[in-house]
């Protein structure tokens, strides 16, 4: 884990940034818990809108660290609560960027 709760300054936000040592690529992740799927799947929530927001704060994220040659992905950690506890579910790769995109 590199980085919580990160706020571009311009607008845009990640939950988690994070690097995946087994294929060397950074993944911004999205956190989203429910108390049950009553309401459907925690990553039914990351509308579009809410991707927007993710990916503004992954491109300020990027060019931080001035626009570094990497690879990087966005995925969604869904948390359910459970009587036993809770359940995680990692979802790589859940969305991308629109096509064409420059940071």
């Amino acid at each position: 884990m590199l980085y919580r709760n990160f706020r571009a300054p311009r607008g845009g936000e990640v939950d988690i940034v994070c690097r995946d040592k087994s294929c060397d690529t950074l993944a911004f992740i999205e956190v989203k818990t429910r108390r049950s799927l009553a309401f459907g799947a925690p990553a039914e929530a990351v509308n579009s809108a809410k991707q927007a927001l993710i990916t503004r704060g992954a491109l300020a994220w990027l060019q931080m660290l001035h626009h570094p040659d990497v690879l990087f992905r966005f995925d969604i950690l869904e948390i359910i609560e459970t009587e036993k506890g809770p359940e995680f579910n990692l979802i790589k790769n859940a969305f991308t960027l629109p096509d064409p995109y420059i940071y």
